[in-house]
């Protein structure tokens, strides 16, 4: 069961960048990992990085995908950013960042840019 839900998300991440790439978005990376995070996507959006977390629910019965992205799941995405940007060499003060939530359902996709 936990292998399906597995592949299920990393296929509902793909879907997620292909949406971001037909947007004219530039695919750095999928699922960069830390000791503590994961970030889902990382991406361009022209000159600045974009981090993204993918959300994906069936329909809405358990609330919204974008809810489900919590304070303490923001704070683990902003360190793994932190860790990211100190691997390519870029200084976090002088790089332009934001954070964005993509929301998947059976039938529609949202995308919350600058979510946090």
């Amino acid at each position: 069961m936990k292998e399906n839900k597995r592949l299920l998300g990393s296929y509902k991440e793909a879907e997620a960048a292909k949406y971001l790439a037909a947007k004219g978005y530039c695919i750095i990376k999928m699922n960069f990992r830390t000791r503590s995070s994961e970030i889902d996507i990382i991406a361009k959006d022209r000159d600045t990085y974009v981090f993204v977390e993918v959300k994906y629910r069936k329909d809405y019965s358990c609330g919204d995908p974008l809810e489900a992205v919590t304070p303490a799941k923001q704070r683990r995405i902003r360190m793994a950013a932190l860790y990211f940007l100190e691997d390519m060499n870029l200084i976090p003060d002088y790089t332009d960042m934001r954070f964005d939530v993509i929301g998947i359902t059976k039938d529609n996709i949202k995308h919350i840019e600058n979510a946090f």
